[in-house]
């Protein structure tokens, strides 16, 4: 299995909050220009570090000021698209384009600004067994990435016209989609301009107010789990799994709510990977009859906006009988989305570490 970053994964709808269309709408742009380095996470990669990679980011941007009560509990964030392009300074990795959702969120009297953008990118050079087997980073054309970005802002210094500086984190790699798998991490120092489109109208951000109190009793859910992954064996083919699970849930405010429950893995690439191990290495103790099943047990937090909700978890295989495939403890990072009172669907990564096992796609019912 390969190593990538346990954050967000897949933000395709970030940016659907659930604002009323009556409510009045601020926009705004900005570019930035980035030069750094790709860190050496696994000496595996060292081959593929030859340069200082160099690329832009350009960002759509929309802007709150507190028309809905989760702006004002946030602080007023922004959120919106981003595009960047990054050239990686090595013949082997090439050239990455991906498109984000973003959302970005203010400090110290909204002159510091923290942005986490999840997307999906496209790698112009990825392995290939003939013509381009140095690659050991990316296995796909398509990749999952995620940047983090810390920028000192101003912003309408002159006629909507702003400045901004800092720095940038820009992760690739595609969740064991494709094998290999390494993935890279560019850690980069920017510099950039950004506009405001309606500089002349902007409105006074809307006050706080006294923090309300509320909760709700607790509420039990059952969700499915699906997708597919591979073994982390170059060249074994994508396969289905799927997870049942059970939990119960208890909303502490309007932001945090505790999780604890129960789910049961079923995965068609384990059952290859102890087929494989069992033909590959037969003086090793893999007969190839394990169970493949597993039965996690978790805990978890999830962070609210609106009807959109950061999820955060943190579990354990409570049976495993066959423990040569990931650690036994596993952690999930996702986002979810409220479709009513009842539905819900997310999209999360589970990972061991920073071991990433796959990347799931679920529908659940809250009672």
């Amino acid at each position: 299995m390969k190593k990538i970053a346990p954050v967000f994964f897949l933000l395709s709808t970030l940016f659907a909050l659930g604002q009323e269309n009556e409510i009045p709408k601020f926009h705004s742009l900005d570019a930035n220009f980035y030069y750094g380095s790709i860190v050496e996470h696994n000496p595996d990669i060292s081959h593929l570090i030859t340069g200082h990679p160099t690329g832009f980011i350009l960002t759509y941007n929309r802007k709150t000021y507190g028309f809905e009560k989760w702006e004002r509990r946030y602080n007023y964030p922004d959120f919106g698209f981003s595009f960047i392009y990054q050239d990686l300074k090595n013949q082997y990795l090439g050239e990455n384009m991906g498109l984000y959702a973003h959302m970005s969120f203010y400090a110290l009297k909204r002159k510091f600004m923290f942005r986490i953008g999840q997307g999906v990118a496209y790698a112009t050079t990825p392995y290939d067994q003939n013509d381009n087997y140095r690659n050991n980073a990316y296995g796909t054309h398509f990749l999952s990435t995620t940047y983090l970005m810390g920028n000192f802002k101003k912003e309408n210094i002159f006629e909507g016209l702003g400045v901004q500086a800092g720095i940038t984190l820009i992760h690739y790699s595609n969740a064991d989609l494709g094998s290999p798998n390494h993935s890279t991490n560019t850690f980069t120092f920017n510099l950039g301009l950004n506009y405001m489109l309606e500089h002349e109208d902007i409105p006074n951000y809307i006050p706080r107010g006294p923090k309300e109190k509320y909760t709700e009793p607790v509420h039990y859910n059952f969700a499915l789990r699906g997708g597919v992954n591979t073994t982390g064996v170059v060249g074994s083919p994508q396969l289905p799994f799927f997870t049942i699970a059970a939990y119960a849930d208890k909303v502490l405010n309007h932001k945090s709510t505790l999780q604890a429950g129960a789910e049961i893995f079923f995965s068609r690439s384990l059952e290859e990977f102890i087929k494989y191990k069992s033909i590959a290495f037969p003086q090793q103790t893999t007969t190839g009859e394990e169970d493949a099943k597993r039965v996690g047990v978790f805990v978890g937090h999830k962070l609210t906006f609106n009807k959109m909700s950061l999820i955060t978890q943190l579990g354990f295989y409570a049976y495993y009988p066959y423990t040569d495939y990931v650690d036994q403890v596993y952690n999930r990072v996702g986002l979810e989305r409220k479709i009513n009172d009842d539905w819900w669907t997310s999209v999360s990564l589970r990972a061991h570490g920073a071991n990433a096992e796959c990347v799931e796609l679920s529908i659940g019912y809250r009672l």
